[in-house]
């Protein structure tokens, strides 16, 4: 599909902020640039590709489908960030799949281009390490979730960390409001649940619903839940 001029630089990318305009340019020309519909699958679990993608516009989601055909969500990305550099680095298989959730502007680079530009760009290779350390730091927050957490204060992390919170107030925002199995597979339950328990959130005042939108209005009140949970369990209970 035919993209519009101004998307195609990695410019976009925060990856490249730091670089200047005539090595981004060098970088763009060794690039391929493609617009993906909403719902298409731009990688494949295991695939033995080593391609890196940078989002210029819009979002995807990365996830793996298991043979009983039920998701994990790991996280969604937005345009400025980038997916597939781990099998660019160390030349494994895809370690899960990836789709567009929305229509998307991305740019395919070449392992061996990527891999380039980190060594000649410090600030590249910086953020490559800040991004790394991130990831570790998020995966080891879900695994603890895990372990220390059931399914409905799982339920309430995976709200807080879906929203967006509204200046001034207590108050948080999700804005569109996820499908309950879409919160299903980002913390490993049934669709059934998760709507049981926002239910009994909205009945608790915990939770209301705006055209486009789930509002939080009180996020202390789900945070001292979270901790109380975890605290019954350190304790014992």
């Amino acid at each position: 599909m035919a993209l519009h001029r101004h998307l195609e630089t990695l410019a976009r990318c925060e990856a490249f902020a730091a670089l200047e305009a005539a090595e981004i340019d060098r970088l763009n020309t060794q690039c391929i640039w493609r617009r993906v519909d909403a719902g298409a699958e731009i990688l494949s679990h295991q695939d033995d590709s080593t391609d890196v993608y940078f989002i210029l516009s819009g979002a995807v989601r990365v996830h793996i489908a298991s043979i009983q055909g039920r998701n994990t969500i790991f996280r969604d990305i937005e345009a400025g960030g980038f997916f597939g550099e781990m099998a660019a680095i160390d030349g494994g298989e895809r370690s899960a799949s990836v789709i567009a959730v929305t229509s998307a502007t991305i740019a395919k680079m070449p392992a061996t281009v990527f891999r380039d530009a980190a060594m000649r760009h410090a600030s590249v290779c910086f953020y490559l390490l800040e991004h790394a350390v991130r990831q570790i730091r998020y995966l080891s927050e879900r695994v603890n979730e895990y372990r220390t957490l059931d399914v409905r204060h799982r339920i309430y992390v995976e709200l807080l960390r879906l929203s967006r919170p509204a200046a001034g107030t207590d108050e948080a925002v999700i804005s569109p409001p996820p499908i309950h199995q879409e919160i299903a597979d980002r913390v490993n339950t049934r669709r059934e649940a998760v709507a049981r328990e926002l239910k009994q959130l909205e009945r608790d005042g915990l939770l209301t619903r705006r055209r486009g939108a789930l509002v939080i209005p009180r996020t202390a009140v789900l945070k001292e839940k979270i901790e109380e949970a975890r605290q019954g369990l350190d304790d014992g209970g």
